[in-house]
């Protein structure tokens, strides 16, 4: 039954570490980590991401303007940059040799533990992958929060409030942490199954050899 259901999982682990890889890069690039409304003008919407400030207007759609440097950026934005383009290396890594490791692929059938292995490897990248998407998306929310309730900042001053990227972040962490644990629990069911294998047959043999024992005269 493992053996069936195998496929199954590789398959289910790559499609949702495609998913949440593809999802992981669209975060990198938009600007809506962080959104302001204005009550003086609730015409504009200003958004912010980790490369570009816009402000979205009624009649005029958006414009947007791009950091001078990045050293005079906000410290979580600037870790995050650098930990959202890990995240995309590791992901993008991490399908690469999963795809060679897969049961399906054709390339490497009689070089089964080298596959287990490049199998093994892509699932503990892609699940690294996932943990470092969450944590820029999460630190970001966190000082939106600790901003947002500051009672050092005057009531009148305009504050942020989470943009729609943190949530498309947190799905693309889900789902790359979901798709290398499936990936990597193909191959535990694997080993486990081939224990179980080796133990029936091995018990099958001694019953065998204990009957023709008992059958001798």
């Amino acid at each position: 039954m493992a053996l069936v259901y195998q496929p199954m999982m590789q398959l289910s682990g790559i499609l949702f570490s495609l998913l949440g890889w593809v999802l992981s890069c669209l975060t990198t690039y938009l600007p809506q980590w962080k959104n302001l409304n204005l009550e003086l003008n609730e015409l504009e919407i200003w958004t912010m991401g980790l490369w570009q400030a816009c402000v979205v207007q009624e009649e005029g759609g958006m414009q947007c303007k791009d950091f001078d440097s990045f050293l005079a950026l906000p410290p979580e934005l600037r870790i995050s940059r650098i930990l959202m383009f890990f995240s995309n290396g590791l992901g993008l890594l991490g399908l690469l040799l999963s795809g060679f490791g897969l049961d399906c692929l054709k390339i490497g059938e009689r070089q089964q533990e080298q596959k287990k292995r490049l199998l093994l490897f892509g699932g503990m990248l892609i699940w690294i992958s996932g943990i470092t998407a969450i944590v820029p998306v999460s630190w970001v929310a966190h000082s939106t929060v600790q901003e947002f309730w500051d009672e050092n900042i005057p009531d009148i001053v305009p504050r942020w409030d989470f943009g729609e990227a943190l949530f498309v972040g947190w799905l693309a962490g889900f789902c790359l942490v979901l798709g290398g644990s499936l990936l990597n629990c193909t191959i535990c069911s694997t080993e486990v199954h081939l224990s179980s294998v080796r133990y029936a047959v091995a018990e099958q043999q001694d019953q065998c050899q204990r009957l023709e024992t008992e059958t001798r005269p």
